[in-house]
């Protein structure tokens, strides 16, 4: 007994050192950490030092990473945000779905195997592995961007079309036939009260369970309930006879819009981050190299033919609704490869009769090296293909445009600033050089003219030799101090104002010539002092002053700061460090508040007498 339990800690730390030892070397070298972790799984897997011999062990059971991995995600979208996405999770997912299934089929009968086996090994490679793509959607920042989220409704979309294509995998069996109608009735019913039960218990039970465990005070309680809700969400549609991905996706989805959801992300993430590394690491046991070596030939058409008719097929599908080429491309070798469900719709083929135990074997190697390479295709995808330049189709540039002001770049400051200007009737020339968010404005009934602010031409076009103000709006350090150098050249007559980001942006662009300069977080912060202060109980004339007599301190320092330097006006700096300061401020606040009660009652004496 004492030596199984040593044997199991032992594979643990093996498994924990392949991880910690492979992935920082792999993201060094820019291979990122999904590579890293199947190499390691291949390392020390049964083809590799032996260390393990059954893979699809670890691999079950790391599933769950993938499983806290949507709950996260579903955390992320509210049923409005998902209800948003409707189009793109029925539309766009189920076209290309059925279009990766007609292609891949046709691979399979190209091969000259017959229809049903053909139809069964391409739809398991049209569902792509959500891990994967996921984890490279983080590691590449585009998870919340709008094409990660079209890949993300693909994903969801691949997740509901499991149920009926492991129904149709039974059908097309040779025990099909003799499955009951009634049976199969009754499945769709336990799948659908299910989903009925999951979504009422999300409803009206999680939300009040999570107030009375966070009222405890206990910690690991909270932990434990948000374990107990992914796999409890996961294992109720698991035996529904649906896609435990989707039931922990569900239950986030439900928790997305409740107070504990931040809480609950913090206490899921750190066994996620685990337990999906150990599925890449398991997938990369899972290589068998015996039977890829019996049969490269066949191993390596597959591949080959799979993943380059479902690159084509996604790139044509995103091209006919309309996404642009650099988008279309990234999606398709994004997804090119299959994924983990593969495995569990293998299966059962094999238990229907359609596939026996070799061709389970090849084709669960199609998709384990289809795995292996996707994350170098998508290395060699970021460095050979140049960086898309934005499309300015459509989009009006600047041409003979006069306005009272031009504004250079119209993003979250520059909107604000307009609002006074247009509500005293003055006309506005707007111009940015963002070609989605010149797009995204007019949708808001803003005319904003696409334009590099920086360019002489641009600026001439934009009527900056006839407004009576020009205003540096844009959200570029380096663009917004050339822009400033630019105009004050080129129109020193025209009042020039910018913004600034903090007081040596101020600095700089003093120098570079305009006439005023705000930090974008200046005003916002003292009013946000003024309020403090009032929080605190002071009176609120009080507060003014204060906050005013900081104004004049901070002017004065700035001048100092433009002559001498940033470092110039720490004089005028008032610190924490020193208590004696501390003791003399406070004695000076109370001796003007004193001074200020004694002339609010010689006020009031005066308008008694009065």
């Amino acid at each position: 007994m004492a030596e199984a339990n040593a044997n199991d800690l032992t594979q643990v730390v093996v498994l924990l050192a392949a991880g910690v030892a492979a992935v920082p070397i792999f993201k060094k070298i820019g291979l990122g950490s999904v590579l890293g972790y199947l190499a390691a799984g291949l390392a020390i897997g049964p083809f590799g030092l032996g260390l393990f011999a059954d893979p699809q062990a670890i691999i079950h059971v790391a599933e769950l990473g993938v499983v806290m991995f949507l709950f996260i995600i579903g955390l992320e979208m509210q049923p409005s945000r998902l209800w948003g996405m409707r189009k793109d999770i029925f539309g766009l997912g189920a076209i290309q779905v059925m279009g990766a299934m007609a292609a891949l089929t046709c691979i399979g009968l190209s091969f000259g195997f017959p229809l049903i086996p053909s139809f069964v090994a391409g739809t398991g490679f049209v569902l792509t592995s959500t891990a994967i793509v996921m984890q490279m959607l983080q590691e590449r920042g585009t998870l919340s961007t709008l094409k990660g989220q079209r890949i993300i409704a693909i994903l969801l979309f691949e997740d509901l079309a499991i149920v009926p294509l492991l129904a149709i995998v039974v059908l097309l069996g040779t025990g099909g036939a003799a499955t009951d109608a009634s049976d199969r009735w009754l499945s769709i019913g336990i799948a659908i009260g299910a989903i009925v039960a999951l979504v009422l218990a999300g409803r009206y039970l999680l939300n009040p369970l999570f107030r009375v465990l966070a009222a405890s005070g206990a910690r690991e309680v909270m932990t434990a309930a948000a374990l107990l809700v992914v796999l409890g969400s996961a294992l109720a549609m698991q035996v529904s006879g649906l896609s435990m991905a989707m039931g922990a996706f569900l239950a986030g989805v439900l928790l997305s819009e409740s107070s504990f959801r931040h809480q609950l992300e913090a206490d899921i993430e750190p066994f996620r981050g685990i337990l999906l590394g150990l599925f890449f690491l398991g997938v990369g046991m899972a290589i068998d190299l015996s039977v890829i070596a019996a049969n490269w030939q066949l191993v390596v058409a597959s591949v080959v033919g799979y993943m380059i008719a479902k690159i084509l097929i996604i790139y044509l599908v995103a091209r006919m609704l309309g996404t642009c080429h650099a988008e279309s491309l990234d999606r398709a070798v994004l997804m090119a490869q299959g994924g983990e469900f593969a495995f569990v719709l293998y299966a059962a083929a094999v238990s229907a009769g359609i596939f026996d135990g070799e061709d389970n074997a090849i084709l669960t190697a199609t998709i384990i090296i289809s795995m292996v390479l996707t994350p170098l295709m998508v290395i060699l995808h970021d460095r050979v293909v140049p960086k898309q330049q934005p499309s300015t189709e459509g989009l009006t540039l600047p041409e003979n445009v006069e306005g009272t002001v031009l504004m250079i770049g119209f993003g979250r400051f520059g909107q604000i600033v307009s609002q006074p200007l247009l509500a005293r009737g003055y006309t506005l020339s707007l111009i940015d050089k963002d070609a989605e968010f010149v797009r995204d404005a007019a949708e808001f009934g803003f005319k904003v003219y696409y334009g590099d602010g920086s360019r002489i031409d641009i600026l001439h076009a934009a009527g900056a030799a006839t407004a009576k103000a020009i205003l540096i709006c844009v959200d570029d350090k380096e663009a917004a101090v050339k822009i400033a150098q630019i105009v004050h050249e080129e129109f020193p007559l025209v009042p020039l104002l910018a913004r600034a980001f903090d007081r040596g942006h101020a600095i700089d662009l003093i120098h570079a010539g305009v006439d005023y300069q705000l930090r974008e977080t200046f005003e916002s912060a003292i009013v946000f002092s003024r309020e403090t202060l009032k929080a605190l109980g002071e009176d609120e004339d009080l507060a003014i002053e204060v906050v005013e007599e900081f104004r004049d301190v901070d002017r004065e320092r700035l001048a100092l700061e433009t002559v001498g330097g940033i470092y110039a006006g720490r004089q005028l700096v008032r610190g924490n460090a020193q208590p004696a300061d501390l003791v003399a401020a406070r004695t000076a606040r109370e001796r003007a508040a004193a001074e200020e009660e004694r002339e609010r009652r010689e006020r009031e004496q005066q308008e008694e007498a009065g």
